[in-house]
């Protein structure tokens, strides 16, 4: 739950504390950025011959998704890192598809142990079903720099589900 201030109104959840895991992985890889998170319904427009209205009617049509962006500072997590090689491989059978869901997080709604080991009841999930690895980018190298090297996972995905 939302933290609560002494007027009873409820604090937002900030957007810095979020979650990201994959359906069949063990490892947990850290992520500094997600971006992307859309679905777009198209219209479709058509007006009967014998209507008595000269506007068209409106429908639904298909539903798109974008891609999403994870940016990670690079990590030793084995798991993730050979799901995304198994996707941009050349040599691949069949694309290794997971689905990926990713928690906002109330760290204010418990012991910051609950948050690392289990969701809390009050956050905000998406989930995308059958996602794959669309892209690839290793981290910029520079020696004269103290940068954390950043890599970034373009991701595609069929399905859009926000459960709560």
């Amino acid at each position: 739950m939302a933290t609560q201030n002494s007027s009873g109104l409820y604090y937002p959840l900030t957007k810095m504390n979020f979650l990201v895991s994959l359906t069949n992985a063990n490892g947990v890889a850290a992520f500094n950025e997600v971006t992307g998170i859309d679905a777009t319904v198209d219209v479709i427009e058509f007006r009967q011959g014998n209507a008595n209205s000269l506007a068209p009617v409106k429908i639904q049509g298909l539903v798109k998704h974008g891609n999403i962006t994870l940016k990670m500072g690079y990590t030793r997590n084995q798991d993730f890192k050979i799901w995304i090689q198994n996707c941009v491989n050349e040599r691949r059978k069949e694309t290794p598809r997971q689905n990926v869901t990713i928690e906002l997080i109330d760290i204010n709604a418990g012991s910051p142990e609950t948050v690392v080991s289990a969701t809390v009841d009050s956050t905000l999930q998406w989930i995308l079903k059958d996602a794959w690895v669309t892209k690839y980018t290793g981290p910029d190298l520079n020696s004269s720099t103290s940068e954390v090297a950043i890599e970034s996972v373009e991701i595609a995905y069929e399905e859009l589900t926000i459960p709560n």
